[in-house]
């Protein structure tokens, strides 16, 4: 914990539990025991008697069943004199004072026994500094108990931290399998292999606004932030998806790769525009809100805001260009001079 509160990254750590109590331990004396006769097992079982409920069998009274428990009344088990009261028997049938065989100590010691998975533990708590994310202030702590605690001490997650673990393990997984959803719907749309690639090529453009709006806030790399990478990656396909379809389409009408590519630019921008500008407007509340849970809202809407504005800005002038890269990586020849209605467009004049 002292190492813990020095490091920069965490802050209010503290372990979670009650402070240290006046505590009256018992021990018996098993050599006094078998010398006067008594059997271990008896004496325990007076002490159980005399401190805790014992459960002894059932009776119906009223219609109602109801549990017999002894236990010794509360005046007579208020401190270690009481033990003078209460006797168990021996083998000669002797009976025999607890106090006796059983020694008494006052000692300090915690209230309650923390345990974790069957073993002896104690919960720790804290949060991330300002400035430093959940992850790094986890990475903090499991450095300090890797390199500063004796062998044969471990340490588990719980609560919020153990969804995050695995989430962050789970999110490479996600990444791939939205990818690959995507590319595989694309696929079954235009019967093509090639054209979903073109599609796909503008996502990091996405990924990359959404990382760099998210580091000029200050914001943490957090799950929240994770959810709207998931969401950057169809918001970044769909406005590809508005020019190459839209090109595509005019290629099977006969017009050529470029020509095709350029009339589909031109036409589509304004709606590519529109609907990003909308979508922008619309998540912006999330990236200003305050109150309760407002940080989890800051991190999906400042991702989604920055990956809009990445797939827009970025991706409108490169998504035709991959387009007609990856055409022409798949063996189309057209050299762009096709007629366009009453024009004719020659990129290579």
């Amino acid at each position: 914990l002292a190492k813990a509160h020095r490091d920069p990254a965490v802050t209010g750590v503290r372990p979670n539990m009650l402070p240290p109590a006046p505590q009256l331990q018992m021990s018996v004396d098993r050599v006094q025991a078998a010398s006067m006769g008594l059997s271990v097992g008896g004496v325990y079982t007076a002490l159980q008697l005399m401190l805790a409920p014992v459960f002894v069998n059932d009776f119906n009274y009223q219609g109602r069943v109801l549990r017999v428990l002894i236990e010794a009344d509360a005046p007579f088990r208020m401190g270690p004199q009481d033990l003078d009261d209460f006797y168990t028997a021996s083998s000669t049938g002797a009976m025999v004072p607890l106090s006796t065989v059983v020694h008494t100590k006052w000692t300090m010691g915690s209230p309650t026994l923390t345990r974790y998975n069957g073993y002896g533990s104690i919960e720790i708590v804290g949060n991330a500094a300002p400035g430093y994310s959940s992850g790094q202030a986890m990475t903090a702590m499991q450095d300090i108990v890797d390199h500063d605690l004796p062998h044969g001490i471990g340490y588990e997650w719980t609560g919020q931290s153990y969804q995050e673990v695995l989430s962050g393990q789970q999110a490479p997984i996600l990444y791939a399998l939205s990818m690959i959803v995507v590319f595989l719907a694309l696929a079954a749309l235009y019967e093509s292999w090639s054209i979903p690639i073109a599609v796909l090529l503008v996502v990091p453009m996405g990924v990359l606004g959404s990382l760099l709006l998210t580091w000029l806030r200050g914001l943490p790399d957090d799950i929240y932030f994770k959810v709207g990478l998931i969401a950057i990656i169809g918001l970044s396909a769909k406005n590809a998806i508005l020019i190459i379809q839209f090109a595509h389409e005019l290629q099977q009408k006969g017009m050529g790769l470029i020509a095709a590519t350029l009339e589909a630019a031109r036409l589509r921008l304004r709606p590519i525009l529109m609907t990003s500008i909308a979508f922008i407007l619309g998540v912006l509340p999330l990236a200003i809100s305050s109150g309760a849970g407002a940080n989890s809202r800051h991190s999906i809407g400042t991702g989604v805001i920055g990956g809009m504005l990445g797939a827009t800005v970025i991706g409108l002038l490169l998504i035709p260009v991959f387009y007609v890269v990856v055409r022409r990586l798949t063996g189309d020849q057209s050299d762009g001079t096709e007629a366009t209605g009453e024009d004719v467009i020659r990129p290579f004049d």
